[in-house]
């Protein structure tokens, strides 16, 4: 068995890895940061590791890696790379914007297309594609990368949908955790208002009821809670709600 996680040099992906790799399953790691990679290649010596260097925020870097690893038989994609830029949307720089979405949705998108279409032809596989408790929500103060990962969702249910309809072996799953105690608020500049979960316990959780072909996983009863209460709750308030926050995370 064969698993591929991108953005695997720190955080979840990483824990990801190394829980699938306990596991048994031979890994293909990419991320931008290659001694990160080979760090955690040499952690886990008791499975192959494959290290690929790659920047997905290029969409042609994302074709090249299917192209590079198409003939390795991926079992288990885990779409991981993301980041998010935090400030109003009229300040924020929008190459930063640009390189949000290309990262956090277009190669998601072209990944989630190519090795969905070859796990479709086997009839078995597993996608899990990591989105947030915020792709349940608008982000004002951190609208691109919200929006980002309602897209992350949306799609993946529908795919879920698809192939549930057509009688498809093949599970595909959004991970949508709250705070998750990682290197994303550095890279965001931000600080949650509240604790965050180890990504050592999300990691594991993600993959389990991914195996159990769980469309929408909601680590934590915290987020389970809130998701549960935002039935009851008008868009409008939800979005003041999310504003409040954001504004709390602010470092």
């Amino acid at each position: 068995m064969t698993a591929l996680i991108t953005g695997a040099s720190s955080g979840i992906g990483r824990d990801i890895a190394r829980y699938l790799a306990l596991k048994g399953y031979n890994l293909i790691l990419v991320a931008r940061r290659e001694d990160r990679l080979n760090e955690l290649k040499n952690e886990l010596g008791s499975v192959e590791v494959r290290v690929i260097k790659s920047d997905l925020s290029i969409a042609e870097n994302c074709f090249k890696l299917y192209e590079d690893t198409k003939s390795d038989g991926v079992d288990f994609l885990v779409n991981n790379a993301g980041f998010g830029v935090y400030g109003k949307f009229n300040e924020v720089p929008i190459e930063e914007e640009l390189r949000l979405i290309d990262t956090n949705i277009k190669a998601l998108h072209i990944l989630t297309k190519l090795y969905l279409k070859d796990m479709i032809a086997k009839n078995s596989g597993y996608i899990l594609n990591v989105s947030s408790a915020s792709g349940f929500l608008a982000g004002p103060t951190f609208s691109s990368y919200y929006a980002s990962k309602n897209y992350v969702v949306r799609l993946t249910e529908a795919i879920h949908e698809e192939l549930r309809r057509d009688k498809i072996n093949v599970k595909i799953s959004a991970l949508c955790p709250g705070p998750v105690n990682t290197e994303f608020n550095k890279v965001a500049n931000v600080n949650f208002a509240v604790g965050g979960l180890s990504s050592e316990y999300v990691a594991k959780y993600a993959i389990e009821k991914t195996l159990d072909g769980k469309m929408i996983i909601t680590p934590g009863i915290l987020m389970k809670l809130a998701k549960f209460g935002e039935h009851f709750v008008g868009e409008n308030l939800l979005t003041r709600i999310s504003y409040n926050m954001q504004m709390k995370r602010k470092g």
